[in-house]
């Protein structure tokens, strides 16, 4: 007889949760839900909800989950990270385990990211940080949740490419609003459906704590608009910069210099921050042109050499990056691809606030043009406020060019390299 598998603790810890949980019999009442989170009629292929903290949105998306998997063999769930896919969908209180009834009990398989269902019916499970997992996985129906937070919205691409299986495949999305290019895209979409709420329409199954604690505080906030009354809020106050001042696109007249700035991240990976590498030049009619936004989430040897493949694109006249952040490993890894290019490193000193004004005023004055639409640049710019405390990448490498060619960088200490 063979000896019994070895499980590690943590293993034998989540098998038998689950394992105790599909015993339990199906003794809470079966959802009640309030007529604005059914699906609603028509054909659409997109159902977006975005509605308030508390709303339900975790519910309906469990619930959808659950009835299609009864009717459609290949229904997928997308979660913003690993841990809101597995803590919010799966395993939450309001996941696909603790509403899935007892004679439609799953098994929640972790180490092969997927639930298989009593019919034979399968949920394979991905988060937005790893689109590339999504390349080539079909389906006929999945759920995103939180689209607004994902790191990369590329993943929505991807899940869109594979929900080809089926006569009608469909993809529900609940996520909190906010001003981010993936939700604008999806609302512009024709065959998006939107259906909006807020957190009081679920006052009868919320802790009277949280109304009285958060919402006593958040009430007749902007924020408080946004997380509680659900609204999609287009700018932030406080904001340095707004929409408004990328409506003057236009293509840039001949230049009298280019560079490309960098923001270095000072890690690598799926789950890093991006380094910021923005292409700015400067007309010859004095004012500034942002070129291109060649951000990217790569290892130092592939962002150097996206740094250099822009800085010969548009015939830059060198390259700057942040010495504050790592920059003698900046430097080093420029010149590993490269021995010939002017490189500069400035290093700031003072605050995120003073560098990013002078740069804010110029595009209040209008003397600041983007070439092309630069949506994750700009929804960068439009969110970020001076006191966030958040250092966004490709926000800091645009005041970085910016600075080098339009303002006299009193703050700043450049060294070339």
């Amino acid at each position: 007889m063979s000896a019994a598998p070895a499980y590690s603790p943590g293993y034998a810890r989540t098998r038998a949760k689950y394992r105790a949980l599909y015993a339990v019999p199906d003794a809470a009442p079966r959802w009640q839900p309030r007529p604005a989170q059914l699906a609603p009629a028509g054909d659409w292929r997109v159902w977006l909800i975005m509605a308030g903290r508390g709303w339900g949105k975790t519910r309906v998306g469990a619930e959808w989950t659950i009835q299609s998997a009864r009717d459609f063999p290949l229904t997928n769930i997308i979660g913003a990270t690993t841990d809101d896919a597995r803590d919010i969908m799966v395993e939450g209180e309001s996941g696909i385990l603790a509403c899935a009834p007892a004679d439609f009990r799953p098994q929640y398989k972790p180490g092969l990211r997927r639930i298989d269902w009593p019919n034979g019916a399968r949920t394979l499970i991905f988060t937005a940080d790893e689109p590339e997992r999504l390349r080539g996985k079909q389906s006929m129906r999945i759920w995103g949740d939180e689209a607004a937070a994902w790191r990369r919205p590329e993943a929505l691409d991807q899940a869109l490419f594979g929900l080809r299986l089926g006569s009608d495949p469909r993809i529900v999305i609940t996520t909190t609003p906010k001003p981010v290019k993936l939700i604008r895209d999806l609302m512009a979409r024709p065959t998006t459906v939107i259906t909006r709420g807020s957190t009081y329409e679920n006052r009868d199954n919320l802790a009277p704590a949280f109304f009285a604690d958060i919402i006593t505080k958040y009430e007749g906030t902007r924020l408080g608009r946004q997380e509680l009354g659900g609204e999609y809020l287009d700018d932030t106050p406080g904001a340095l910069w707004h929409r408004a001042m990328f409506d003057n696109r236009r293509p840039a007249p001949d230049l009298a210099r280019v560079v490309v700035a960098i923001d270095p991240a000072t890690t690598s990976g799926e789950d890093s921050d991006e380094t910021g590498i923005v292409v700015c030049g400067r007309g010859i009619d004095g004012r500034g042109y942002v070129l291109a936004d060649r951000s990217c989430r790569l290892g130092p040897d592939g962002w150097a050499q996206r740094a250099w493949a822009a800085y010969d694109e548009f015939k830059a006249d060198r390259m700057v990056y942040e010495s504050n952040q790592g920059g003698d490993m900046v430097a080093h890894t420029l010149r590993t691809v490269r021995r010939s290019g002017a490189i500069v490193g400035v290093h700031a000193s003072r605050g995120k606030r003073t560098r990013a004004e002078p740069v804010a005023a110029l595009y209040e004055q209008g003397r600041v043009t983007h070439c092309a639409p630069l949506d994750e640049l700009e929804d960068q710019l439009v969110s970020w406020t001076p006191d966030s405390g958040d250092s966004p990448d490709r926000l800091d490498a645009l005041v970085w060019g910016l600075t080098q060619l339009l303002v006299q960088p009193a703050d700043v200490n450049a060294r070339a390299i």
